[in-house]
């Protein structure tokens, strides 16, 4: 244990420990809506889930195909997995023969253009949303766009602060404070989450189909099927949501102003390969928000962010710059295919324990050697992680992938014991020794179990998916929502028709002058 992290645990101790009974988390989940063969749905989202441009719970992301499910922020762990279970139920009650994907990596795909953009309705808001999907696709192909994932959401409680504050004898705003304390959580996220990769990656194999008229380094499984032997998790490769473009944005996470000023700079300046796309098609229809090198945030593609909830038309940073960090958002976790869910509460208890752990161990600056060694062990992760001879950069020595991952359980565990004593519980040691037993042994890996199916079975990578579509298909419709569930989603529904409504006609302004605001945010002031 390091001494940063001695002294900090030290620190937690009574009313101290208490406050983090009330860590906040929530949850989205991306699924696939596919016919029953396992084919891309090309149906409109069901008006009956409600306006995706409004509606808290279910929105879609990319495509009109592409669910994306959104619990509240709970500060008891397990109300965001029945919350998440309650949405599949719903859902699933109003979807007209069709399934959700089980999987990260999408179904059976055609052609690129047959893969339906989602849509918004017609106020500025809307369009801009579309416009942006639109622009990906020019970008870099509509079929990446179909990989679904986890966004895990994490925030510390506000009785947490002063104790911070005081056991490191800050003296500044709370708003400084935890922004500060953030980017350290962050920092040693990206120095650690190859260790995600490994311990929940279940992406190790992709179908055919996504790859059609692409060049790539996998292996040929049979069946239809592609994958790479000790792979983890494809989707967070150079297979998935990665962009060559973006190899030369390299984000600061040292302090606020210099991560908003790297990304505004990528918002603002013109990227010579956007700008042959063009802004406009001949009739004057947008084909990308912008011709700079992220249309928006959201298109930088970072395991990770600092994140705060923004008032509408108002840009991430702005309100970043503004009021600091209130939460991080961690979206490299695959969606596990043995799951309903796609993850269990064993995951959320263990996902706390290591953010709290990022939060308290030492977390040095970064500099540019540090950054690519970072990005250099998540890839190797993703590709090789099972391997048992896999090393990895730590401090610029070589570490086989192993032994760092068993060092990394055992610095949490006097965490994962303040964590149980607090809630006087201990799912959390519980959930740690399940990860330890997974370094020890990686054919418990969902991974390694993911292979072991198409092996033992002799099947492809889509019908072990449409197998599991299936099954868990049937255990959501195994039981109904209460009465009251099932009234609670209704009107959300119809709440959300009624507000995109009213969205629509309070437009006051033109969609090139709206954009243009929008984007003045913006401007260095």
């Amino acid at each position: 244990m390091s001494n940063t992290l001695e002294r900090r645990l030290q620190q937690l101790k009574g009313d101290a420990a208490a406050s983090l009974k009330n860590i906040t988390r929530g949850i989205e989940k991306e699924s696939l809506r596919v016919t029953p063969e396992g084919q891309l749905a090309q149906t409109e989202h069901p008006a009956s889930l409600g306006a995706a441009l409004c509606n808290p719970y279910i929105t879609t992301d990319y495509s009109e195909a592409l669910l994306e499910f959104i619990t509240p922020a709970y500060q008891q762990p397990e109300q965001p997995l029945a919350m998440l279970e309650d949405i599949h139920r719903f859902t699933y009650s109003q979807l007209d023969n069709e399934l959700l994907w089980t999987a990260s990596m999408p179904c059976v795909l055609n052609r690129d253009e047959d893969i339906p953009v989602a849509r918004y309705g017609d106020s500025n808001i809307g369009t801009m949303k579309t416009a942006y999907r639109i622009g990906l696709g020019h970008r870099y192909g509509r079929a990446m766009q179909t990989i679904a994932g986890i966004h895990y959401n994490f925030s510390l409680p506000e009785a947490f602060w002063p104790y911070w504050a005081e056991g490191e004898q800050l003296a500044e705003d709370t708003a400084s404070i935890k922004t500060t304390a953030y980017f350290s959580l962050i920092r040693n996220f990206h120095r650690y989450s190859w260790l995600l990769l490994y311990l929940f990656g279940a992406s190790p194999a992709v179908c055919k189909t996504f790859l059609q008229g692409r060049d790539h380094q996998l292996q040929n499984h049979g069946n239809g099927t592609l994958y790479l032997p000790y792979a983890t998790a494809l989707r967070m490769g150079n297979l998935g949501y990665s962009s060559s473009a973006q190899d030369s944005l390299v984000v600061c996470y040292n302090q606020l102003d210099t991560y908003i000023s790297t990304l505004r700079s990528a918002l603002t300046e013109t990227h010579q390969d956007y700008d042959k796309i063009g802004l406009k098609d001949e009739v004057g229809n947008y084909k990308q928000l912008s011709t700079g090198l992220l249309q928006i945030e959201n298109e930088f593609y970072s395991t990770v962010r600092p994140k705060r909830v923004t008032e509408a038309g108002e840009t991430p940073i702005h309100a970043l710059e503004q009021k600091g960090i209130e939460y991080v958002e961690i979206r490299l976790l695959d969606i596990n295919p043995f799951l309903p869910m796609g993850m269990d509460q064993t995951e959320i208890d263990f996902m706390d324990c290591f953010l709290i752990y990022c939060l308290l161990e030492d977390s040095p600056q970064f500099d540019p050697q540090t950054v690519h060694n970072n990005q250099n062990n998540l890839t190797l992760t993703v590709n090789q992680g099972r391997d048992p001879q896999l090393t990895l950069t730590k401090s610029d020595e070589q570490i086989l992938l192993h032994d760092w991952g068993s060092q990394i359980l055992e610095a949490m565990k006097p965490v994962a014991d303040m964590l149980d004593k607090t809630n006087n519980n201990t799912c959390y040691s519980n959930a740690l020794s399940a990860q330890q037993a997974k370094i020890a042994d990686s054919e418990l890996t969902p991974s390694a179990q993911v292979l072991n199916e198409l092996n033992e079975t002799n099947s492809s990578y889509y019908h072990f998916a449409l197998k599991q579509s299936r099954s868990h298909a049937s255990y959501f419709a195994s039981q109904q929502l209460s009465p009251e569930k099932m009234a609670e989603f209704e009107l959300a529904a119809g709440q959300s028709h009624q507000h995109q409504a009213e969205i629509e006609q309070g437009d006051g302004v033109g969609f090139d002058e709206f954009l243009a605001q929008y984007y003045s945010q913006y401007d260095n002031k």
